[in-house]
């Protein structure tokens, strides 16, 4: 079967995951998944769709223009940061590539507001970065991110999707509940009912 992938932020199939909306580094990692039935999306698979992205997270503003130069840059470290969610919730040792890779934005450039004064409003603070940083500038507030949800107290919540294919990750809500939507949980529980259901009648 043909695989479809879906480019398009508005023709995304589900709906943000828990706790996307407390790291924007969880939703970054999210821009890609697989979904059931040959499909799946990349958010960030053309610069248009990568700045809309970043746009609607607060991380530029849309009258940038970004290239495939730097979609690509973003679709690199959104690797990373999927491999480094992956090896948290598995327990394993992180590869040091990726560890490489996060601190490398990390460092890139300072992520913090500038202050500057403007005759009309007084002091303010203002993302004063030239627009050939801006994907620096982005990448560092996400990797910023992606550390303190993997060292912080959201850690221990982190999760995988549990509902085949789906290979988004959360934060767990409540209980043992591993689906990023309610569209995955109900995919899993049908399937664990056919399965009893086949079970039975074997």
């Amino acid at each position: 079967m043909n695989e479809t992938v879906i480019t398009d932020i508005t023709q995304t199939a589900l709906p943000p995951a828990p706790g996307t909306d407390r790291h924007a580094s969880l939703d970054f990692a999210d821009t890609a998944a697989t979904l059931p039935a040959g499909q799946s999306y990349d958010l960030l698979a053309a610069p248009e769709s990568a700045m809309h992205w970043l746009a609607a997270h607060d991380l530029t503003t849309p009258d940038v223009q970004l290239y495939e130069v730097c979609a690509q840059r973003m679709r690199t470290l959104r690797g990373h940061i999927r491999t480094l969610l992956g090896a948290r919730i598995d327990g394993t040792t992180p590869p040091e590539e990726s560890l490489r890779a996060v601190n490398e934005a990390l460092t890139a450039v300072p992520t913090a507001p500038l202050l500057a004064w403007d005759g009309a409003q007084g002091l303010r603070r203002i993302q004063a970065h030239p627009t050939d940083q801006t994907v620096n500038h982005a990448l560092a507030t996400l990797a910023a991110d992606a550390a303190d949800l993997l060292t912080g107290p959201d850690a221990d919540l982190l999760a995988a999707c549990g509902s085949a294919p789906c290979d988004r990750f959360l934060l767990r809500t409540h209980g043992r509940r591993h689906w990023c939507s309610t569209r995955c949980g109900d995919r899993a529980r049908a399937a664990r009912a056919y399965a009893r259901r086949n079970s039975a009648s074997a």
